[in-house]
């Protein structure tokens, strides 16, 4: 399936439709919310909230007995919830550390969804059959009712986050201050933390219980290379995780046996690595360039700084031994002398070299420089 034949079908064909709406959505407020998360250094919340959601959707399956998804998501959402609040509540009453706490109950939660999920298999029940897809996502199974309960939660989401943006800024950066300003903290970390819980409650049908923490990390780690300003950070995120799902469905769509939860996380995590090498600010490659041109610079300097001490400690810059003492320097090489001729520092002269007035001045300063610096 090429790509005209993919956007013919994106407006003719309506699961595929659904699916491509509901990915980026999804993937859309999936970003927005895991900028705070990220920032926070919260990035295992994600893990440990969407783990701790599987007990929610057994026992909402066990009580009803129904495969309603609105009525698992809600158990789900329940669970993610207890479980957060659990979470605090290692935190605060006892000495152990977040990291603990969260990998703590990941792991209780989810070993007991796991059991309850066991449980409900064994039983002589045809209809407890596909539940184990919460797992790792079956985004076929949307439906337009799902996409406007994503969009609609999307806009509560973006709505909150423009009433609050004060607050959740200040909050983010600096808690203490933020007190006392005479905010309430504890209600904006609750809210906060409320809707990355809905976020991840929301994708579990699309990407699943494994791999929802990567959906809500990855775009805004990827975005994090890019900037340096909250708001840019979110917009950027937004972008990164709707492309996404776009991109995510469009190739789970064109091949044969492709989960598209997995594909969509895959693509996210192209975009952290192109962030990651290719950002200007962050990015290695500009990192290794910048590093480069250091050193060529400071090699520069070096010779420039060099030339200055041979000039105003030897009468005739042109003798054999000066020039015998320049060659032996280490920072001396002709590519560097060239790049000194090019800045119209040294003027080259039948292999002669000397400083130019541009080149003595500038040659002063760093040499003075430096003897401050040993100072």
């Amino acid at each position: 399936m090429d790509v005209t034949e993919y956007i013919k079908l994106v407006f003719t064909d309506y699961t595929l439709r659904t699916i491509t709406l509901g990915t980026a959505i999804l993937g859309a407020v999936c970003g927005m919310l895991g900028s705070f998360a990220v920032l926070r250094k919260q990035s295992l919340l994600g893990d440990a909230i969407s783990h701790a959601a599987l007990p929610g959707i057994t026992i909402a399956f066990l009580i009803t007995g129904a495969k309603d998804s609105n009525i698992l998501l809600l158990g789900a959402l329940l669970s993610g919830l207890v479980g957060t609040f659990w979470i605090r509540g290692i935190i605060s009453k006892t000495h152990l550390k977040s990291d603990t706490a969260l990998g703590l109950i990941l792991s209780l939660f989810f070993g007991f969804g796991m059991l309850l999920l066991t449980f409900i298999q064994k039983q002589p029940n045809a209809n407890q059959a596909g539940l184990d897809k919460y797992l790792f996502g079956q985004a076929a199974t949307l439906v337009e009712s799902d996409v406007w309960l994503m969009a609609i939660v999307t806009s509560i989401c973006l709505f909150v986050l423009l009433l609050f943006w004060k607050e959740f800024k200040i909050l983010l950066f600096d808690a203490d201050y933020t007190k006392t300003l005479g905010f309430n903290t504890k209600f904006i970390d609750i809210l906060i933390t409320t809707f990355i819980v809905l976020a991840i409650v929301l994708g579990l049908q699309t990407v699943g219980v494994v791999l929802m923490s990567a959906m809500l990390l990855a775009p805004a780690a990827a975005a994090r290379q890019w900037t340096n300003r909250l708001g840019t950070m979110v917009i950027i995120a937004a972008l990164f995780g709707a492309f996404s799902g776009v991109f995510g469905t469009a190739i789970s769509a064109s091949q044969n046996n492709l989960s598209t939860g997995p594909v969509i996380v895959i693509v996210a995590g192209f975009f952290v690595l192109i962030s990651f090498i290719f950002s200007p600010s962050r990015g290695l490659l500009f990192k290794q360039i910048r590093f480069i041109k250091n050193r060529r610079d400071l090699q520069l300097h070096k010779t420039l700084s060099f030339m200055y001490h041979i000039a105003e400690t030897h009468e005739d810059i042109t003798h054999p031994h000066t020039i015998k003492i320049l060659n032996n320097f280490q920072g001396y090489t002709k590519g560097t002398l060239q790049k000194l001729a090019d800045k119209h520092y040294v003027t080259l002269s039948d292999g002669n070299w000397s400083l130019t007035e541009e080149g003595f001045k500038t040659a002063s300063n760093l040499y003075n420089q430096q003897n401050d610096n040993n100072e």
